[in-house]
């Protein structure tokens, strides 16, 4: 499976020219506590020890930390077909007229192996691969929806998002940035809407965090300085802050790169963008099935969204659990 560049909806994507990979949190400015307020529903990349021009509130320090009211989600991988042992295969197996009308990979990868199951190659039903597809959903022959696979990174969420995210794990696979090497002394902090627009429930909030990463700073110096006999620099710190992690709070910002089949984001899209969701989750369960609408439409357009008075959206569909 070969990567790929970010699928999602380019109007979300603030600097598509910027890396992924780089994490400018392993940048340690000399002045690290104060902060910025995000009012878009962007997630701006920050660049150490400068406010971003369209943040719209900082203390007048240099700033590192940010404070960030909505995610992010890239979709950085998707399979490809290999057309050349697919044929080989319907050659071997005397099936030579066999197509499909399949525009993704993602689409057609279900479709295929819901075929071999029956060897119904040669005398497909009318309909194409919507019709066939559609079939699957309504008997419930989920399984050969998980052949089709992509990889996403989820930014600006927060520890809390990942704690819920990380319990779906049939089909998936994670890989998130480890508080243990990576300096949180610059961290971004992810503010709950509810908390956001209200100035009094803002300020305390922010206070809250701002304390937690004051007490991380001054943990981590402690920690390094009670450890200065162990000889080895990357161990000293790791084990500084593999403990002064404990301060922070649940808001602290994340990234996750994460893998899944279809199936299984089918069931993170049902249980995740709902009405009955958490604030948080049920914006990134939006936006990947945004994406997955584009990259498998017949396997994800039996999904219809809604509008919530919070003005978040839900999901719901006909065809629940396959």
């Amino acid at each position: 499976m070969g990567l790929c560049r970010a699928f999602a909806d380019p109007r979300r994507l603030t600097e598509p020219k910027a890396s992924a990979f780089a994490d400018p949190r392993r940048l340690k400015p000399a002045a690290r506590l104060g902060i910025a307020r995000d009012q878009g529903n962007q997630h701006h990349r920050r660049h150490p020890r400068r406010v971003d021009e369209r943040d719209s509130q900082t203390n007048g320090e240099d700033c590192c930390m940010k404070i960030i009211r909505r995610p992010t989600v890239y979709l950085v991988g998707r399979q490809q077909l290999d057309e050349g042992q697919i044929q080989q295969f319907l050659d071997d197996h005397g099936v030579s007229n066999w197509t499909t009308d399949a525009s993704t990979a993602g689409d057609e990868l279900p479709e295929f192996a819901g075929r071999l199951c029956y060897m119904s190659f040669a005398k497909p039903r009318p309909g194409g691969n919507k019709t066939y597809l559609g079939h699957i959903k309504e008997v419930g022959h989920g399984s050969v929806l998980e052949h089709a696979v992509w990889n996403f990174i989820f930014t600006g969420v927060s520890r809390s998002f990942t704690h819920e995210l990380v319990r779906h794990r049939a089909g998936f696979g994670y890989s998130q940035l480890s508080q243990r090497y990576v300096d949180e002394s610059v961290a971004d902090f992810v503010e709950p809407d509810c908390i956001a627009d209200d100035p009094k429930l803002h300020e305390v909030w922010q206070s809250a965090v701002q304390h937690a990463q004051e007490a991380y700073i001054k943990l981590v110096d402690g920690l390094q300085a009670k450890f200065s006999d162990i000889e080895q620099k990357t161990q000293r710190r790791k084990m500084a802050r593999q403990a002064a992690r404990s301060v922070l709070p649940n808001a602290t910002e994340t990234k996750i790169f994460v893998t899944a089949n279809a199936r299984a984001l089918r069931h993170f899209v049902e249980l995740r963008c709902s009405e009955h969701a958490e604030t948080e989750i049920r914006m990134v369960a939006a936006q990947v099935l945004e994406i997955l609408q584009r990259e498998a439409p017949n396997i994800f357009n039996d999904y219809a969204f809604a509008e919530l008075p919070d003005g978040t959206r839900a999901a719901s569909t006909p065809h629940g659990k396959v």
